[in-house]
C-alpha cells in the first residue's frame, strides 16, 4: 500500500473515532433524537423508495405526504410522550437524588419507591437506594463507636486520675478515722458520742468511695449476696440527709420489705445515694421524692424494679437522651461532674440490671432501675465485676 494511502486511512479512521466521540458525549435527549429522527428517515425513504416503482404519480405524492406525517407524528409521539414518561423522568429523579446526596439533603436522597418503574432503570434506582440506606447505616454505625471510642477515651484518662485521687485520699481518711475513734474512747457525752459514730459512718462511706475510684482502672469482682433493698435505700438517704436542704424535703420509703435482690450493698447503695442526691438537688424545699418497687418477671426469671421518683423540673428534653453519657450534667460545677449517673450506669450492668430514665406525666423526673432478684441467683456463690 502506497505510504499516501495509508495516511488517508489513518486520518479516515481518527474522523470516524472523533465523531463517534462527539456522538457519545452527547447527552441522552440529543442522541435519541438524532437515532430517532435517523431511524424513521432511513425507514420512510426505505418504504417509499420501495414502492416508488409501482404507483402513478399521483399516488406517489400522496404516498410522500403521509409518510412525512407518520414521520413527523412517530417522532413527536416519542419526544413529547413517550420519552420522557419512561427515560427521562427516572433519569432526572436519578440526577436529582444524586445532586442531594451530594449536598447532604438526606430528605431527597432517595427516589421515591412509586415513582420506581419495573424496567431495567428501575433495578439501577432501587440498587442506588439500598446502596444510600446501607452507606447511612454504616456512617451511623461509625459514629456510634466512634462516640463509644471517645467516652472510652475520657473513662480511661478518668481512670489513671481516680486511681491517683484514691491514693492520695486514703492516707488523710486513715488519720481522720483514726482521730474519731479516738475521740470515741475518751468521750461520755451521748450526742457527742451520736455525732462522732455519725462523722465514722460518713469516713467509712469515703473510704468506701476511694476504694470505688479503682474500679476506674482496674476490675476488682465483687462479693455479690441477697440485699433488702428497703434497709439499702433508708441507708442510703442517711447519707444524703446530712445535706441541710434534706431536713425540708418529704422523703417516702415505698419499697416493700419482702423485695430482696441479689448484688454487691456497697456498690448499690452508691447508685442510690446517687440517684437520691440528683432527685434532692431538683426539687424545690418541702419537695417529695418517693421511691416506691415492684416485682417483674421476664425472660423466666425474678427481677425487682425500684423507681426514684421526684416533683422537680425534670430532665430537659435536650439532656435526656444522653443522661447516662460520661460528663453530661446540668450543673457541671462544684455540685456536678456528669459522671454520677456514669458510674451508677456501670454498676447496674454489672449486676445484670438496667437503669433508664424519663420524665413524669404529672411533673418531675423518674430513675428507674431493675435488679436480679434473689431467689433467681445462688446468694454468695456469685461475682460481679
Amino acid at each position: 500500500m502506497p505510504h499516501s494511502q495509508s495516511i488517508g486511512t489513518a486520518a479516515t479512521l481518527r474522523n470516524s473515532r472523533s465523531v463517534a466521540r462527539l456522538f457519545g458525549d452527547l447527552k441522552v435527549r440529543p442522541k435519541l433524537m438524532v437515532l430517532h429522527n435517523v431511524f424513521f428517515a432511513i425507514l420512510v425513504s426505505g418504504v417509499y423508495f420501495a414502492l416508488y416503482p409501482y404507483l402513478p404519480d399521483q399516488a406517489k405524492t400522496n404516498l410522500f405526504i403521509v409518510l412525512g406525517a407518520i414521520y413527523v407524528l412517530a417522532v413527536l409521539a416519542l419526544e413529547t410522550t413517550i420519552m420522557p414518561l419512561y427515560v427521562y423522568r427516572p433519569l432526572r429523579l436519578m440526577l436529582s437524588a444524586d445532586q442531594a446526596t451530594q449536598h447532604g439533603d438526606r430528605d431527597h436522597e432517595l427516589v421515591d419507591e412509586s415513582l420506581i418503574p419495573a424496567d431495567e432503570i428501575g433495578q439501577i434506582m432501587r440498587s442506588r437506594n439500598a446502596t444510600i440506606i446501607d452507606l447511612r447505616k454504616r456512617e451511623e454505625e461509625l459514629e456510634e463507636a466512634l462516640r463509644r471510642l471517645e467516652a472510652q477515651d475520657r473513662l480511661v484518662s478518668l481512670g489513671l486520675l481516680s486511681a491517683s485521687v484514691a491514693h492520695e485520699l486514703n492516707t488523710p481518711l486513715t488519720v481522720l478515722q483514726g482521730s474519731i475513734e479516738k475521740l470515741n474512747e475518751n468521750t461520755h457525752d451521748p450526742a457527742t458520742l451520736e455525732r462522732l459514730a455519725r462523722m465514722l459512718r460518713v469516713t467509712q462511706r469515703i473510704r468506701k468511695i476511694s476504694e470505688s475510684l479503682v474500679d476506674f482502672s482496674r476490675v476488682r469482682k465483687q462479693h455479690v449476696e441477697p440485699v433488702p433493698l428497703r434497709q439499702l435505700i433508708d441507708d442510703a438517704w442517711s447519707l444524703v440527709a446530712i445535706d441541710e436542704k434534706a431536713g425540708r424535703a418529704n422523703f417516702s420509703n415505698q419499697v416493700a420489705s419482702e423485695h430482696i435482690a441479689t448484688g454487691n450493698s456497697d456498690r448499690l447503695i452508691q447508685v442510690f445515694v446517687n440517684l437520691l442526691r440528683n432527685a434532692l438537688y431538683a426539687i424545690r424545699p418541702q419537695g417529695n421524692i418517693v421511691v416506691h418497687s415492684k416485682k417483674l418477671h421476664r425472660n423466666a426469671q425474678s427481677w425487682i424494679s425500684i423507681a426514684v421518683e421526684d416533683d422537680g423540673p425534670g430532665i430537659p428534653a435536650d439532656v435526656l437522651p444522653d443522661i447516662f453519657e460520661a460528663f453530661v450534667s446540668t450543673r457541671l460545677d462544684a455540685k456536678g461532674t456528669g459522671l454520677g449517673l456514669t458510674v451508677a450506669e456501670g454498676i447496674v450492668h454489672q449486676h445484670g440490671g438496667t437503669i433508664s430514665a424519663c420524665n413524669r406525666s404529672q411533673g418531675g423526673a423518674c430513675l428507674e432501675l431493675t435488679l436480679p432478684a434473689a431467689e433467681v441467683r445462688r446468694a454468695g456463690s456469685a461475682s460481679c465485676q
